[in-house]
């Protein structure tokens, strides 16, 4: 897994040593960042069950200013931290080790806002429209929301659905908030 553009391109990250994440692909992270950037004027990006925080840290070495990532596993934060550490990151990430509806609850006491919000949950997850519900608040006017799944959502009109993608067996979805 690596980095693929931007400042800190072609640098290796780690994985996760675990069978409870599924790391995201670069063929697929590559086509995600070519649909909305590539590259970015600043800004902020949470990724929410970040896993090895790839994604995040991918965002960043394109031109994002600060990144949240969020995830509630050992191993998992833990290789985010050895991966920040090796960027020399740390001053534009913070990093949340809990559960993502406590991560939302927190990131809203802070008055928290995100240009860019990317979420991939477990393969377990089955409550897309409660997660929806609790980002929406977090993203700014005309942000925009990508999700990850396995099958096909039912977007409410709170949203506006950009795209629809299909790699393989996930789908990702590219959702504007239109408060």
């Amino acid at each position: 897994m690596r980095i693929i553009a931007g400042k800190h391109r072609s640098r290796r990250l780690e994985s996760v040593p675990s069978d409870k994440t599924r790391p995201t692909l670069d063929k697929i992270k590559e086509s995600l960042f070519q649909r909305i950037g590539p590259y970015f004027d600043g800004g902020h990006f949470l990724d929410l069950f970040a896993g090895s925080g790839s994604i995040g840290l991918e965002a960043l070495s394109r031109g994002i200013d600060y990144v949240v990532l969020v995830d509630n596993q050992k191993l998992a934060i833990n290789t985010i931290e050895k991966n920040v550490k090796l960027l020399k990151e740390e001053e534009n990430v913070k990093i949340l080790r809990m559960d993502y509806q406590l991560a939302i609850d927190s990131l809203l006491q802070q008055s928290q806002g995100f240009e860019y919000i990317y979420c991939d949950p477990p393969y377990h997850f089955n409550d897309y429209e409660q997660l929806l519900s609790k980002l929406k608040p977090l993203l700014k006017e005309n942000g925009l929301l990508l999700v990850e799944c396995e099958h096909e959502l039912c977007i409410n009109d709170d949203w506006e659905t950009l795209d629809v993608y299909t790699y393989r067996s996930q789908l990702i979805y590219k959702l504007r908030n239109i408060k």
